[in-house]
């Protein structure tokens, strides 16, 4: 008979449970999951890269909706449970659901603790926690500029970062003298402090905040020193609580979090605990290393009633392996100095890099690496294994101080090392994978057995394990376009040009796709290669576009829209801002803001009246949405300013004239500067132009996002018509060989850039010829407004279609 099993939170740590379960016994339980949250299992460990701009919520998404489907989950989100009656097994759920049960897993994670301020209860004083609390910074930023964070832990570093990248202003409050102080000792914690004040974060640090100042709204912070900051946003990342509220009510019992046994076991029979809202030996872990560990126990458990485990859990080392804002970290076991222990150190302060190892009793009992985590892997084994090491010398423990060339970790970690300790997948588990199946890329092994799904820093390691077993560098194998297919970006190309292939169904069916719809990210990538291929021939196929870029406009998260109408060269007259001005007053428009790529926002449109939008002004799109040319930004260049050199304004309206509605790989920003001051801020973006004397130089590959990279000086050219011929070529070269979503910071680091000289630079033939296919595609290019504003018909088709995409 099959037996009824309800959890209690979809998160990480439950549902990995859950994955146990199923992995031993799939057809044994009925199971239902309720969620507090209005998503399916998502990994939270990358919320900061969604804040930060690297990812979006669709691509942190663990188990989607198809998954729990496909295992017969029944999944109810946005539903938590308020009242659990263990004498008669039954839940009761917030929106009035019962599920009786047999057997019940407590997987209710931890809520955010927030400081028990004066004033914390204002509005713009938050969390970083989940989904919802990333929204609201990303909608802050666009209406607000200073932001403080109040702590410097792991959590409070990764948010301020975020917010750096949403362009705003960024105080950390630290109460202790250095950072991190749970993952760092004081040497690391100060190298860090230095490198991310050179990123624009500032600290204060030894602070406590007295109460949050403001009306309504916050306007800043007061500390107990008497001294006060303004602030729009204040971020509390201070440390979590597990969230035992509801087990307390249950007759759980609980001290710091609900107390379980080695098999995780509560007080009540078959009622379970796992996660953070569990606390073995005394100890509530919140790394998710422990957390699938316990998981893994609780489902063997389970599964496996009738018989006699030998071992349950037995507790975790607890260690940190990350990158905090472009910085490599490492910390294990007791790191921080003793009576007891003795310590080697490395600083090199020329390359930024500090380790330290920790000994007790001739075996390494913690580690602390900065800069420089090579190591890591070997260290930590050490410590798992309690080797002896009193006949290991200093270069024996840290061989990447050897000064020779380095040889992979993994070479020395036995096969039953883990890898990936996040999902607790050994090295032998992924050689025997890559050899069973044929595995040639770090996606493929992670799709397969799950390594380096979580916290993703595991996979230089797949990487190196991949060329250790294959033979082959994992640098130059290519990744498949996406798990429907194992045809490359470059190979589908390739076959749409050799076979004339023109829709995107025509593509996966001929080249056999495992799914016939595709999915979100290769249809988009076949829509685009189709366009780029033959431009006059394919047409678009908007169905293969992503939504912004079916309705035309930036979706927000409450269902409203963004409208971004086309300013040449950030240049406007009164007549549009009376236009734009109108619109907003008819249409109720709660929000105009001018951007960084100096045009004016609409925000907040209503989805019905998007083409009458469009239609009252009268301009062209922006195309703010689109993987195409953005903005040309633009200094007020000779005419008026004193150091202009160069006609920047005139120069950056024909670019953008020239190039706007070009479908590219990914979004394009262009700048032109009039002198080397740069204030169009040319050097970091995709092609920026800066006027010199006598002429121009231009540059590529630029970034001004998450991953920061200057543009790379590619030429230095005399006229205007020269300028519009090498971005021509370059645009070109990059459309025709850059993989789909592929920045030009990426494509140029992967290409080289020596490489793209001699195509565009030396080669006048292949310059000509690139220069004459860019005229084709850009023949073909067009507002894609124009045709709706214009008739009535398509107006109607595409409110019908709106309604289709939205729902």
């Amino acid at each position: 008979m099959t037996e009824k099993l309800v959890l209690i939170g979809n998160g990480m740590a439950g549902i990995r449970t859950v994955e146990e379960i199923l992995k031993k016994d799939a057809s044994r339980f009925q199971i239902t999951v309720f969620g507090e949250e209005p998503h399916p299992n998502y990994n939270r460990i990358m919320l900061s890269s969604v804040l930060q701009g690297d990812s979006t919520v669709d691509d942190i998404v663990l188990n989607d909706y198809n998954w729990y489907e496909e295992n017969h989950i029944e999944l109810l989100t946005g539903d938590p449970i308020v009242k659990v009656d263990a004498e008669k097994q039954v839940v009761y759920s917030q929106n009035g659901l019962e599920r009786s049960y047999d057997k019940l897993i407590f997987a209710t994670g931890s809520n955010a603790f927030m400081l028990p301020l004066p004033g914390a209860d204002k509005e713009g004083v938050i969390a970083f926690r989940n989904i919802k609390d990333c929204e609201t910074m990303i909608e802050t930023s666009k209406k607000h500029k200073k932001a403080v964070v109040i702590g410097g832990g792991l959590l409070g570093l990764e948010a301020a970062r975020g917010l750096l990248n949403l362009n705003m202003e960024v105080d950390v409050i630290h109460i202790a003298d250095f950072l991190m102080e749970r993952q760092l000792d004081e040497q690391a914690g100060k190298m860090l402090k230095t490198e991310l004040e050179a990123q624009g974060m500032r600290f204060h640090l030894k602070k406590n905040t007295k109460q949050i100042l403001g009306k309504d709204r916050v306007q800043g912070i007061e500390f107990t020193d008497g001294t006060s900051l303004e602030t729009d946003l204040v971020v509390m990342a201070v440390g979590i609580k597990p969230n035992i509220a509801l087990a307390q009510e249950a007759g759980l019992t609980t001290e710091r979090a609900i107390v379980v046994d080695d098999f995780m076991q509560t007080n009540v029979n078959q009622i379970y605990a796992v996660g953070e809202c569990a606390q073995h030996r005394g100890i509530a872990y919140g790394l998710v290393a422990p957390l699938y560990e316990q998981g893994k126990v609780l489902a063997a458990h389970i599964c496996s009633e009738n018989e006699s485990l030998e071992h349950g859990y037995q507790g975790s080392l607890v260690y940190t392996q990350l990158k905090v804002s472009g910085v490599n970290v490492f910390s294990a076991g007791h790191f921080q100095d003793s009576k007891e222990t003795k310590a080697i150190r490395v600083h090199d302060e020329f390359e930024g890099i500090y380790k330290k190892v920790v000994v007790q009793d001739n075996k390494v009992v913690g580690a602390v690496l900065f800069g420089d985590t090579s190591d890591s892997t070997r260290l930590l084994s050490m410590m798992r294994n309690g080797d002896d090491i009193s006949a290991m010398s200093k270069v024996a423990l840290l061989p990447s101080e050897s000064g020779e060339a380095q040889v992979s970790p993994v070479v020395a970690m036995a096969d039953g090392d883990n890898v990936c300790d996040c999902n607790g997948i050994s090295k032998g588990a992924i050689c025997s994978a890559i050899t069973e199946n044929g595995l040639t890329t770090v996606e493929e092994v992670k799709q397969c057995t799950t390594a380096g799904r979580s916290c993703g820093g595991c996979k230089p390691l797949i990487a190196d394990l991949l060329t250790l077993t294959t033979g082959e560098e994992v640098g130059n194998m290519p990744e498949p376009l996406c798990g429907c297919t194992e045809y490359t970006h470059e190979e589908v190309v390739a076959e749409i040009r050799e076979l004339g292939l023109s829709h995107p169904r025509e593509v996966m069916n001929v080249l056999g796709w495992e799914s016939d719809e595709g999915c979100s990210k290769c249809r988009p990538a076949i829509n685009y290669y189709l366009k780029m291929v033959d431009p006059i021939k394919n047409a678009d196929d908007p169905t293969s576009r992503f939504i912004n870029e079916r309705a035309h406009a930036n979706i927000n998260h409450n269902g409203t829209f963004t409208v971004v109408p086309r300013m040449y060269g950030g240049v406007t007259d009164s007549g549009q801002l009376r236009k734009i001005a109108d619109v907003a007053d008819k249409y109720n428009v709660p929000l105009l803001k001018i951007t960084g790529g100096q045009r004016i926002d609409l925000f907040g449109v209503e989805k019905e009246d998007l083409p009458n939008v469009w239609s009252d002004l009268g301009m062209r799109s922006g195309s703010a949405y689109a993987k195409a040319l953005r903005t040309v930004k633009t200094c007020v260049g000779e005419q008026f300013c004193r150091f202009g050199t160069q006609d920047s304004i005139g120069l950056g309206v024909e670019l953008e004239k020239k190039f706007e509605y070009i479908n590219t790989p990914h979004k394009v920003k262009m700048a032109v500067s009039a002198c080397p001051r740069n204030c169009a801020e040319s050097g970091i973006k995709d092609f920026g132009v800066v006027g010199v004397d006598g002429g121009w130089e231009l540059y590529v590959g630029g970034n001004g996002g998450v991953d920061l990279r200057g543009g790379d000086l590619f030429c230095k050219v005399k006229t205007k018509e020269e300028i519009i011929d090498t971005i021509s070529a370059f645009m070109q070269y990059y459309r025709e060989n850059a993989r789909y979503l592929e920045r030009t910071s990426h494509f140029v680091e992967r290409v080289g850039l020596d490489q793209m000289k001699q195509v565009i630079l030396e080669d006048e033939e292949g310059r000509k010829s690139l220069i004459n296919r860019m005229e084709i595609a850009l023949s073909t290019g067009k507002d894609p407004w124009k045709e709706i504003v214009e008739n009535e018909e398509l107006q109607k088709e595409f409110k019908k279609k709106q309604v289709e995409v939205l729902s």
